[in-house]
C-alpha cells in the first residue's frame, strides 16, 4: 500500500503533547487481530524464501491471571522475537498452556466442579491478558496439554518409550500424607510433615512407574558441551551436578548369614583399608533381609521413624547422625577384618546399592557416626594434618597412603586407585566401574487432573499396553467430591472406567489408575507447536524438519534441571527412534532473573505483592514492558520498589511526540540530513544489534534514550523538523522502541506517515561510513585530574597529542611553571601529564 504523507501543514505547536495509553491500546490490539502480522509462514520457510527461527518462551500454568514474573519474561522474549523479524527471518512464537495438575484439581474439590472449568477459564483469561500485553505470538498454533487431542500423543510417547524398554513399573518407597492420601515430592516435606495440611508425612511403598533415564545419562552429560557457550554456566554445572558422574569401583563385601555378597559403589576404593564398618540405607529392602533377630526389633522402630523425614532432610549435613547396629557383620575384601554392619538414614536405598563401606578418617559423614557409635576411625592416607580420630575432623587431602597393605609409602592417589582395583579384579571381589547420581524419573502421580497411563492390568496377561488406535484413553466425567484423596487415584474409584477387557486376551481387567507427571506433558511440546494440528503422529516431521530445534528459549532457572533435563531426554530418545535429526531441543537459553519488592520476593503474607493489572491500568503496557527490560541485564533480580514505570511514562510521550514534530515527507532521501544528528541515529543502530545478539537489552533501552535527547536537541535548537535526518532518526526510534513499546512504536509509525505494522518495516540499513568519528574528544590529565578536553583527529600521532595538550591554555595555568616529569600518551583519547 502506498505511504501516508505526515501532516507537514500542522505546526508543531498545534500537535498534542500525550497520548491515551488504554486508547491506543484498544485501538492497536485490533490491527493486530486484523492483519495476524506474527503467524508464522511454514511455506515461506520450506521453500527457501526466508530463513526461519524458533523463538519459544517456557509455556505457563493456568493457576490465575498473569503476575510480574510473567511480564518481565514475556517482554525480555518478545525483544528476541520481534527483533528477528526485523532482520528478516521468518519467526515461529507460538504460546500454548502447561494445563494438566494438582491446582486445579484442588480448586475443583472446593468448588464441586470438574478440574477443567477452573483451567480453561483461568487459560482464557491469561489468553486475554497476553493479548493485551502486545506479544507478538501465533495464536493460529494455540495449545493446552490437557486437551485429548494433545494427550494422545503424550500417551503414544509413553506406549513408544516402554516398546523401547525406556518405561518400566517397580515398588518403591515414597512419600505418603496419610491425611491427603497422596503421595508428595521431597520438595513438599517440610521438617517431616506435609507443607498443605501439616500431618506428620510417613513412607510407603508403592508400585510406580518410571522412565529411565538413566539409560541417557552419559549423553545427557556429554552433550551438555555442545551447548555450553549458549546456555547460563550455573544451568549447565547444575545439570552436571544432577547427573553426578563418578568413576569408582563395586566392592563386594561377604555379610554373615547371606549367600550372596553385598556390593558397594565406592570412588575411594584406595582407601579400602580403612572401611572399619558398613551403613546400609535404613529404608532398603537389603536391611529388612539381612538384619539379625535380635535387632529386628529395634530396626523396625528405627525405620518406621526415619521415614518420616525427606531425601533432602537426610542428606543435609547438619542433621544429628543417627542408626542402628543390624546385628551382623561383613568382611573387608582386603584385609579379611569382620566390620559391623549398620543401618542408617544417611545412606539412601536408590543411591549405588543403597550401601556403603565407611570409611571415618577420610569422610566426615562417616567419621560424625563413627563418634556418635564409637566405631573404629583408621587413618590411610596421611595428609600431613591431624589425626581424625583426635580432631574430629576427617581429612579428605592427597598423602601418603599408610596401615594400607601394598599401597603404603605411594603418595599419588590415581596410582593407588589404580593399584587396589587390580588388586580387587584379582581377588575377584571388585570391578572399575562409572556412577551416576543420576535417578530414574518417577512418573506416577495418584491424582487425577494429568494424563492417563495407557496401559491395562490383566490377572492372566499382565500389563497390557492399550492399542495406539484406541488412544487417547481420555478422562472420565470426575468433579468435587469424587476427586477427593482416597489412598488411590481418583481413578481408581472410578468403576465404569478402571474396568474394561483386556486387549490381549478379553478376559476381565483393569486399566492403570495413575497419570503422568506433568513433566512429562512439558518434555516435548515445543516439537508439538511445529504442526500443533496434525492427526497422524505428535508432530509431522517435514514441519519439524523445517523449524528444527529451538533456536532461543527463554523462562526461569527455576526450571534449570528437572524441566530442561526431562525435554533433553524425550529429545535423544526421540533422536533415536528416527524421528528427529537433532539431539538438543534448545540452541540458546535465556533464563531471566525474578522481580522482586523491598528487597524480598513477594508474598501475601509479607504484604509486598505487586499486582501487574493494577501496574498497566496506571502506567500502560508499554512503560511497564519499558521499565522491566531497561531495569537490569535480563538475569539479574528486578526490585520493583527501586524502578519507576512513571519515569517510563514521560519517557514515552517525550519519544511520542517526536513522530509529530516531524515535517517532512516519507521517503524523503536521509543523505541531505544533518550529518551530526545521522551519525547519531546511525551509531544506535549499530550499537543495538550487537547489545541485542549479546541479549544486553536494557543497554539497548539506553541507546534509544539517548537517540530520542539528541533528535529532540536536533527539532528544537538544530536542524530543525523539517530536517530529513529528523524524520530517519524518530523512524529509528519507533523501530527499536517497538522492541519493547510496541503500542507507542505503532502510534509512531502511522503518525509518521507509514502503513501498519511495524513490524512488518524492514530494519534500518547503517552507513558504515557515518560510524568514522571525523572528531575524537581527547581527556588532558593533570596528576590524574581531568583539565582539558580536546576535539581531534582520530588518526593524530602521539607526538602531535601532546604537543597539543601541553600548549592548550587551560593545562598551561594548571601545570604553573612545575617541571613536567612524565607524559602518558594514549592517542586518540588521553593524555596524562606528571608533575
Amino acid at each position: 500500500m502506498a505511504e501516508q504523507p505526515a501532516n507537514a501543514e500542522q505546526s508543531t505547536a498545534e500537535q498534542p503533547t500525550s497520548y491515551d495509553a488504554a486508547a491506543i491500546e484498544q485501538k492497536w490490539q485490533q490491527v493486530w487481530d486484523d492483519l495476524d502480522p506474527f503467524r508464522a509462514d511454514d511455506a515461506a520457510v520450506a521453500s527457501g524464501e526466508k530463513q526461519g527461527r524458533y523463538a519459544l518462551t517456557m509455556f505457563p500454568y493456568p493457576s490465575g491471571d498473569l503476575h510480574m514474573g510473567h511480564a518481565e519474561v514475556f517482554a525480555l522474549h518478545d525483544v528476541i522475537a520481534r527483533y528477528w523479524r526485523f532482520r528478516g527471518f521468518e519467526v515461529l512464537n507460538p504460546m500454548g498452556w502447561d494445563s494438566f495438575g494438582l491446582p486445579a484439581e484442588n480448586a475443583a474439590i472446593r468448588n464441586d466442579e470438574h478440574p477443567a472449568t477452573y483451567t480453561y477459564a483461568n487459560i482464557e483469561t491469561q489468553a486475554e491478558s497476553m493479548r493485551a500485553y502486545g506479544l507478538s505470538f501465533d495464536w493460529s498454533r494455540r495449545l493446552h496439554t490437557s486437551d485429548p487431542e494433545y494427550y494422545r500423543w503424550t500417551q503414544w510417547l509413553f506406549l513408544k518409550f516402554r516398546e523401547r524398554g525406556l518405561a518400566y513399573r517397580r515398588k518403591s518407597p515414597v512419600n505418603w500424607c496419610p491425611n491427603d492420601q497422596t503421595v508428595l515430592a521431597n520438595e513438599q516435606v517440610v521438617d517431616g510433615a506435609c507443607e498443605r495440611c501439616g500431618a506428620v508425612v510417613t513412607k510407603r511403598d508403592l508400585t510406580q512407574w518410571y522412565f529411565k533415564i538413566t539409560e541417557y545419562a552419559e549423553r545427557l552429560l556429554a552433550d551438555l558441551d555442545t551447548v555450553a557457550d549458549d546456555w547460563p554456566n550455573r544451568v549447565v554445572v547444575a545439570q552436571r551436578n544432577w547427573i553426578g558422574r563418578s568413576e569408582g569401583a563395586h566392592v563386594d563385601f561377604a555379610v554373615t548369614g547371606r549367600d550372596e555378597p553385598v556390593t558397594v559403589y565406592t570412588t575411594r576404593p584406595d582407601t579400602l583399608y580403612g572401611a572399619t564398618f558398613m551403613v546400609v540405607a535404613a529404608d532398603a529392602d537389603l536391611a529388612a533381609e539381612i538384619v539379625s533377630d535380635e535387632q529386628r526389633p529395634a530396626f523396625e522402630a528405627y525405620r518406621d521413624e526415619i521415614r518420616k523425614a525427606s531425601d533432602i532432610d537426610r542428606l543435609a549435613t547438619d542433621r544429628l547422625k543417627s542408626g542402628v547396629d543390624l546385628g551382623v557383620t561383613a568382611t573387608n575384601p582386603v584385609n579379611g577384618e569382620e566390620v559391623p554392619v549398620w543401618a542408617s538414614d544417611y545412606v539412601l536405598a536408590d543411591y549405588g546399592t543403597g550401601a556403603i563401606m565407611a570409611v571415618p578418617a577420610h569422610d566426615q559423614r562417616d567419621l560424625d557416626f563413627a563418634r556418635a557409635f564409637d566405631l573404629p576411625v583408621r587413618r590411610v592416607v596421611d595428609t600431613g594434618e591431624e589425626n581424625p580420630e583426635e580432631s574430629g575432623v576427617a581429612t579428605a587431602g592427597d598423602g601418603a597412603y599408610v596401615n594400607s597393605g601394598p599401597l603404603d609409602g605411594i603418595t599419588d592417589k590415581a596410582a593407588g586407585i589404580a593399584t587396589m582395583i587390580e588388586v580387587l579384579a584379582e581377588r575377584g571381589t571388585g570391578t572399575s566401574t562409572v556412577n551416576y547420581r543420576l535417578r530414574d524419573w518417577l512418573l506416577s502421580r495418584q491424582r487425577f487432573w494429568g494424563c492417563p497411563i495407557p496401559v491395562i492390568h490383566c490377572p492372566s496377561c499382565g500389563e497390557v499396553d492399550v492399542p495406539l488406535d484406541q488412544l487417547p484413553v481420555e478422562l472420565p466425567e470426575l468433579k468435587g467430591a469424587d476427586l477427593k484423596p482416597k489412598g488411590v487415584s481418583p481413578l481408581a474409584a472410578a468403576e465404569d472406567w478402571v474396568n474394561v477387557d483386556c486387549p490381549s486376551c478379553g478376559g476381565p481387567a483393569k486399566r492403570d489408575s495413575d497419570t503422568m507427571d506433568t513433566f512429562v506433558d512439558s518434555s516435548w511440546y515445543f516439537l508439538r507447536f511445529t504442526s500443533p494440528g496434525f492427526t497422524e503422529g505428535p508432530f509431522d516431521p517435514e514441519k519439524l524438519a523445517t523449524w528444527g530445534n529451538v533456536d532461543q528459549y527463554v523462562g526461569g532457572l527455576e526450571h534449570a534441571v528437572l524441566h530442561l533435563l526431562y525435554a533433553r531426554f524425550f529429545t535423544k530418545v526421540l533422536h533415536d527412534m528416527g524421528m528427529l535429526d537433532f539431539v538438543e531441543p534448545f540452541q540458546r537459553l535465556l533464563g531471566q532473573g525474578v522481580v522482586i519488592n523491598e528487597g524480598k520476593k513477594m508474598s501475601k503474607s509479607l504484604g509486598n505483592g505487586v499486582n501487574l493489572g493494577t501496574q498497566l491500568t496506571e502506567f500502560g503496557v508499554d512503560a511497564v514492558r519499558l521499565t522491566l527490560v531497561f531495569a537490569s541485564p535480563p538475569e539479574d533480580n528486578i526490585d520493583w520498589a527501586d524502578v519507576s514505570p512513571a519515569g517510563s511514562q514521560k519517557f514515552l510521550q517525550r519519544a511520542w511526540r517526536l513522530s509529530g514534530d516531524v515535517t517532512s515527507e516519507p521517503g524523503v532521501s536521509y543523505a541531505d540530513g544533518d550529518v551530526a544528528l545521522r551519525r547519531v541515529t546511525h551509531r544506535t543502530v549499530h550499537d543495538a544489534e550487537g547489545l541485542i545478539e549479546s541479549q544486553r537489552f536494557n543497554v539497548v533501552v539506553a541507546r534509544v534514550m539517548e537517540l530520542v535527547n539528541a533528535t529532540r536537541k536536533a527539532v528544537d535548537s538544530g536542524a530543525g523538523p523539517a530536517d530529513p535526518a529528523v524524520r530517519e532518526a524518530a523512524e529509528v526510534v519507533a523501530v527499536l522502541l517497538s522492541l519493547v513499546a510496541p503500542y507507542v512504536a505503532e502510534e509512531m509509525w502511522e503518525r509518521l506517515g507509514h502503513q501498519p505494522t511495524i513490524s512488518h518495516a524492514p530494519w534500518p540499513t547503517v552507513d558504515p561510513a557515518l560510524l568514522v568519528e571525523d572528531t575524537v574528544t581527547a581527556v588532558v590529565q593533570i596528576q590524574g585530574k581531568v583539565k582539558a578536553r580536546l576535539e581531534v583527529a582520530p588518526a593524530i600521532t602521539a607526538a602531535d597529542l601532546e604537543s597539543l595538550a601541553l600548549a592548550d591554555d587551560t593545562v598551561v595555568a594548571a601545570i604553573a611553571g612545575r617541571e613536567i616529569r612524565k607524559v602518558i600518551v594514549r592517542e586518540p583519547k588521553l593524555v596524562n601529564v606528571v608533575v
